[in-house]
């Protein structure tokens, strides 16, 4: 299925095909590890991680290229005050950021590529643009780009600036220039600040500059596709095409997909407003992984989605019920006869699975025409008339579905556990909810010896000992759940 995606730089919804015929070559912007990622970082990768499994669902390959951005003016700050070199301070938070993407089922991209890494790549790219005079050294040693050399500038984020003037900034930095327009390329070391020496100086790069030298470098002068949140847009990925386009004088990306921010509780999140949430601060409340995922990727990418408890719960809710219909469905004795209408339910279902995400990633529709089929499918178990061919139908698109939303299988204990041996570690206990401690008291063996030494209880009609076994349960976060199926138990 063609899959056809909005393009920021065009403004219009355009068919997505490899340029060589052979791979989507996509760059996606990654984080600043200078500390951990926040939700509204994560919604970001998370739509990211939902394109790239589309297009896989689809039979396309992807060359798939994410930086890390491990040197900047934030984290020389914090890792001098930490008394830590960079490589060391910007480590933990990288480990911490990729802990925290497994977390989340997001796949990893095939080549990650690190700044400090790749400081060459940005020299020789700065020399390419000083060539044709588009990149001069101030005073101090810094190198600028000269914006009034690139005519297109303001394309991507549709901003007017042939209006402006030298004393309007367009991009804030802290270091002296010819133009107020321009930005930094390459910033001259501060006393006591880490620096490279190179062929244009010491120093070291400007954040803009990292970007187009790894994805020319791993990618080519011109490759599919450039994704990042809103955020980046501007002055970010403006800058990016100003630098690369004037050096190669081609097309750097032809496509941009940029993701909404993130509102919380109807508000911009912030650590001023007390609504700044970590994945991690999630997680110690008793929040499940599976239930983030499926909400911050609820509503499509280009909309903007207002994060809730509320809604957290009730995606919870949502999780839990397709992994009891998908538990449910494989238990069942399937009925002698093909149901004839629920064959045309599921194959409704599945165009419209398809559909939506092939029309601009559409989440939302996506997820309805699949819990619609659900409820059908629940009703015909109830009614004893779902067929072999049936059921093999509607486990061939919840294989489908887990391929893109991933949360069907239960790994949530695990990664509530692995945040609780994080919190001990990192001294953070008081920050951990009583039922996460609770929950993870019991491991799924002791759960599941339990489960069996109540079975045993009713069988020879002990039932005071069978009710003391699920109130111990409960009291642990364990709910079981009787059905002529057996019994299942879920964490709460």
């Amino acid at each position: 299925m063609t899959i056809r995606l909005f393009n920021t730089l065009t403004s219009n919804i355009e068919e997505l095909r490899p340029l060589d015929g052979e791979a989507l070559r996509v760059y996606a912007c990654g984080p600043t590890v200078y500390d951990y990622g926040h939700i509204g970082n994560f919604r970001t990768f998370l739509h990211v991680d939902i394109l790239r499994r589309v297009l896989e669902l689809n039979g396309v390959k992807v060359k798939h290229v994410m930086n890390i951005t491990d040197v900047d003016d934030k984290i020389i700050r914090n890792a001098t005050a930490a008394g830590l070199p960079i490589g060391e301070y910007t480590h933990r938070y990288e480990r911490a950021f990729f802990e925290d993407l497994d977390t989340l089922s997001v796949e990893r991209p095939e080549i990650i590529a690190r700044a400090t890494e790749h400081i060459s790549d940005m020299v020789l790219l700065i020399q390419r643009l000083a060539a044709q005079n588009l990149a001069y050294k101030a005073e101090d040693g810094s190198w600028y780009f000269r914006i009034a050399g690139f005519p297109e500038y303001g394309k991507l984020s549709k901003k007017d600036f042939s209006g402006i003037t030298d004393g309007a900034r367009v991009d804030v930095d802290e270091y002296d220039k010819d133009s107020a327009r321009d930005f930094a390329l390459w910033k001259a070391p501060k006393p006591g600040e880490y620096f490279w020496e190179t062929e244009i100086g010491a120093g070291r790069p400007g954040w803009h500059i990292e970007c187009s030298a790894m994805a020319m470098r791993y990618l080519g002068e011109s490759f599919d596709l450039h994704a990042g949140g809103e955020d980046l847009m501007f002055p970010h990925h403006e800058n990016e095409i100003a630098q690369s386009e004037s050096a190669t004088h081609k097309v750097f990306a032809r496509h941009w997909f940029h993701v909404r921010f993130l509102l919380v509780e109807g508000r911009k999140m912030s650590k001023s407003e007390g609504n700044f949430y970590t994945l991690r601060d999630l997680l110690l409340k008793g929040h499940k992984a599976s239930a983030i995922r499926f909400l911050l990727t609820s509503v499509p990418y280009r909309q903007q989605l207002n994060f809730t408890f509320e809604g957290l719960a009730a995606e919870t809710g949502a999780v839990e019920r397709l992994r009891t219909f998908h538990q449910r469905l494989q238990s069942i004795t399937p009925a002698a006869q093909q149901n004839e209408q629920l064959a045309a339910e599921i194959h409704r279902a599945s165009q419209g699975f398809h559909a939506a995400l092939a029309n601009d990633l559409n989440t939302a529709e996506a997820r309805a025409a699949v819990f619609e089929l659900v409820r059908q499918a629940n009703a015909a178990m109830d009614a004893g008339t779902i067929s072999l061919e049936n059921r093999t139908e509607i486990q061939k698109l919840l294989s489908d579905f887990d391929k893109v939303f991933a949360v069907l299988e239960d790994r949530d204990a695990e990664w509530a556990r692995f945040a609780l041996e994080w919190a001990e570690r990192e001294g953070r206990l008081d920050q951990v909810a009583p039922e996460v401690k609770a929950q993870l008291s019991l491991s799924d063996g002791q759960i599941e010896a339990l489960i069996a030494e109540r079975n045993q209880a009713r069988r020879v009609r002990n039932f005071a000992r069978a009710d003391q076994i699920r109130n111990e349960l409960l009291e642990k976060g364990i709910i079981l759940e009787d059905s002529k199926e057996g019994v299942r138990w879920k964490r709460k």
